[in-house]
């Protein structure tokens, strides 16, 4: 539906869980009710933590934060390491910010960089793509990397800890691979309508650290929990650590860590810009409008993971793998790769190969199952779903308009670098498994 009938991502998936659900054992009564309850639980699950992401997204960029943070790296790295600079902004604005927006606001930069060195502007843009495409793909809470742990069971401390572990040598790796290209592809900034050079503003700024606090504070709420609750259990309820447990538990928690992150970013969008009330419900709806369809397409592939379990395929794949042992975990990191690429080959979106393959994966696979942590099959699918971005990817239209590039030299180049990233981040997620299983 969505690849040959060009159907809505929501819809096409919904209506395949309610097939799906038809299909299965069970009550006829249940068979439509349980696709609702389905997507119900999903969304009770993600819902408020993408809308405060979305929240944050919007409010930071109001308010000047993520200027600063672009600001804070390339002061820190020097305009000669430019391409690390928007890199290493790109990195990290992608955790609570959807990739376009970054790109939005990164590209400028690129350009500005470009005209004042006379070289490296393919390398700029794809230093860009690399950092912010590594983190859109497998760090919660962009939509992808927390449905994939909800979906899976991972929690989204790990989810969060071992996706920023993976995505650091990617995006490293990437920005090797841009300055390579760069040194044999001539790309130049032609012009793009409405896209002009700009300088950050030295005045006007928030401080660093409060740009900063937004995304470094639910990162910290939620490891805290993830790091304190397993000492507590271990120590028993007489120590000292189940009451620092019980606290981490309600700050850690992902929809809490999210709400508090998200006042922080509108406290500071306040205090910079001094909005009207008007002004202040106006930017946020129009957060909550963007997060409300990431929502919907998350909850339907939700709905529709659970009725692939009600289906009771699960059972027949894994005859598959009966008469195999060790191997058959590699061999599961490989399918999940596999899939998440194929999908995003054939539909072009990242987030939406990321949901489906995670709920084929989730009617096979439980953490009993497996000998490793299930966080690495949900890093393994983050990373194939960078593999195989086309024409049919929208952040390849926006990758090849916003940065004046031809058709032709945006395969040469976003392709294979997200290709690159996925392999990379696919062969890190095989090695940590091996010598960190977190079991």
């Amino acid at each position: 539906m969505i690849v040959v009938l060009r159907v809505n991502a929501f819809l096409a998936l919904i209506t395949a869980a309610v097939v799906v659900s038809l299909l299965a054992p069970g009550p006829w009564s249940e068979r439509v009710a349980r696709v609702a309850t389905a997507f119900g639980s999903t969304a009770g699950n993600i819902g408020i933590v993408i809308a405060m992401a979305a929240i944050i997204g919007v409010t930071m960029m109001g308010s000047g934060a993520a200027d600063r943070i672009v600001q804070g790296f390339t002061r820190m790295l020097g305009q000669e390491r430019g391409g690390t600079a928007l890199s290493a902004s790109g990195f990290v604005l992608s955790i609570p910010v959807f990739f376009d927006t970054v790109f939005y606001l990164l590209i400028p930069l690129a350009r500005s960089m470009y005209r004042q060195r006379g070289h490296s502007y393919l390398k700029y843009i794809m230093a860009i793509t690399a950092g912010g495409a590594a983190t859109h793909s497998l760090v919660p809470p962009t939509p992808g990397p927390l449905v994939i742990a909800d979906t899976l069971g991972i929690d989204i401390g790990t989810m969060m800890l071992i996706g920023g572990l993976i995505a650091l040598p990617c995006a490293a790796v990437g920005v090797m691979f841009a300055g390579w290209l760069d040194a044999r592809m001539k790309v130049e900034a032609g012009d793009v309508a409405g896209m002009n050079e700009v300088a950050l503003p030295e005045q006007g700024l928030p401080s660093l650290g409060a740009s900063l606090f937004p995304i470094v504070l639910p990162v910290l709420l939620i490891s805290a929990n993830t790091i304190i609750s397993p000492i507590a259990t271990a120590a028993g309820p007489a120590s000292g650590w189940s009451m620092v447990a019980a606290w981490t538990s309600i700050l850690g928690n992902p929809n809490m860590a999210l709400i508090l992150a998200g006042l922080a970013s509108v406290m500071l969008y306040v205090q910079m810009q001094k909005p009207t009330r008007k002004a202040l419900g106006d930017i946020i709806e129009q957060a909550l409008m963007s997060g409300g369809i990431i929502i919907l397409i998350t909850a339907g592939g939700g709905a529709f993971g659970a009725m692939l379990k009600e289906a009771q395929i699960g059972a027949a794949i894994k005859e598959l793998f009966a008469d195999t042992h060790a191997s058959a975990d590699l061999l599961m990191l490989g399918l999940g790769f596999g899939v998440a690429c194929l999908i995003k080959f054939a539909q072009g979106s990242t987030t939406v190969a990321m949901i489906t393959t995670s709920a084929m994966l989730a009617t096979i696979v439980t953490p009993e199952s497996m000998s490793f942590n299930l966080v690495y099959l949900g890093t393994a699918i983050g990373s194939g779903a960078l593999v195989g971005s086309w024409m049919n990817d929208s952040g390849f239209w926006i990758y090849a308009k916003m940065g004046g590039l031809t058709e032709t030299e945006t395969l040469k180049s976003w392709t294979p670098l997200l290709a690159i990233l996925g392999i990379t981040g696919g062969i890190c997620t095989v090695i940590l498994a091996l010598i960190l299983p977190l079991t």
